[in-house]
């Protein structure tokens, strides 16, 4: 037992670790992860104007609103009963590019007649709440705020 105790050098002090090779791999575990991991968009702001909040002494307006449904498959039509029409059917992708353009034409129009544009949303039960989002971003890119929900049959 007393040899044990003659083999350590005094100077030699308490045992260290070296933790630099732990603080590199946990930065290289850091950026993999950042380069690993897929930013999707930001769902935009969209002020909602509700069907109640209309000042008092203002006029109803005189614009038929656009109707947009989105069914249960993702695919998003616009107009009502026999003149709905077919718009962007990959629930896949984000983008919604004949949406847009429909909703760009209705804004322009209305515009053109100093009234603000109107749009009602009906979305199925079984539709993704991803593809909601991403019409909701389309009426923000449209420059429309006015926004109402519905559920009625037509």
């Amino acid at each position: 037992m007393n040899r044990n105790k003659n083999s350590r050098s005094t100077a030699e002090g308490n045992p260290t670790l070296d933790i630099s090779s732990l603080i590199d791999v946990c930065f290289l575990l850091l950026i993999y992860f950042l380069v690993a991991t897929t930013i999707q968009k930001k769902e935009m702001d969209l002020p909602l104007a509700l069907p109640g909040d209309q000042l008092e002494g203002t006029h109803p307006r005189e614009v038929d609103p656009l109707l947009i449904t989105i069914d249960a498959q993702g695919a998003i039509h616009a107009g009502a009963a026999s003149s709905m029409e077919l718009l962007d059917t990959d629930a896949t992708s984000r983008d919604v590019p004949l949406l847009m353009g429909t909703l760009r034409l209705y804004a322009a129009g209305v515009w053109a007649g100093n009234r603000q544009p109107l749009v009602q949303l009906k979305v199925d039960n079984g539709a993704n709440q991803q593809r909601v989002m991403d019409v909701l971003n389309a009426f923000v890119a449209a420059k429309i705020q006015d926004v109402t929900f519905s559920d009625q049959e037509e």
